[in-house]
């Protein structure tokens, strides 16, 4: 996590950040019948950005998806930035700037941010 205390995931409480997440996971469970984890979450992103809708996917498949998503969430800050889309319909970003070095913990919480911010501008 950035030691800038001015990054957009230090402008709100603890608290209030605690709450954000909480109805965004209260909102995935009533619009898909059970409570994501941060992987299924990944993986929605990942399937909403190739825009092929839903389908049967390869473990293979699965994991560039997930990577599709985590690009996507960290093109929010300026970290990647979209390519190309290939012949078959799938992203392909490239970094521009590393993802800061973080433990594990704030790493969830980086992620976690992203992915508020990801379906705020979804709606």
């Amino acid at each position: 996590m950035s030691d800038d205390l001015t990054a957009p995931e230090h402008l709100e409480t603890e608290a209030d950040f605690e709450h954000r997440w909480t109805a965004l996971l209260d909102e995935m469970e009533t619009r898909f019948g059970k409570r994501p984890d941060l992987n299924a979450l990944l993986l929605l992103i990942g399937v909403q950005e190739l825009g092929q809708g839903v389908a049967e996917f390869t473990k293979e498949q699965k994991q560039d998806l997930m990577h599709i998503a985590t690009c996507k969430l960290f093109s929010l800050s300026g970290h990647y930035e979209l390519e190309r889309v290939d012949e078959d319909g799938w992203p392909h970003y490239k970094l521009l700037r590393p993802v800061p070095f973080a433990f594990l913990k704030e790493q969830e919480r980086m992620m976690k941010w992203h992915m508020l911010e990801y379906f705020s501008l979804e709606d």
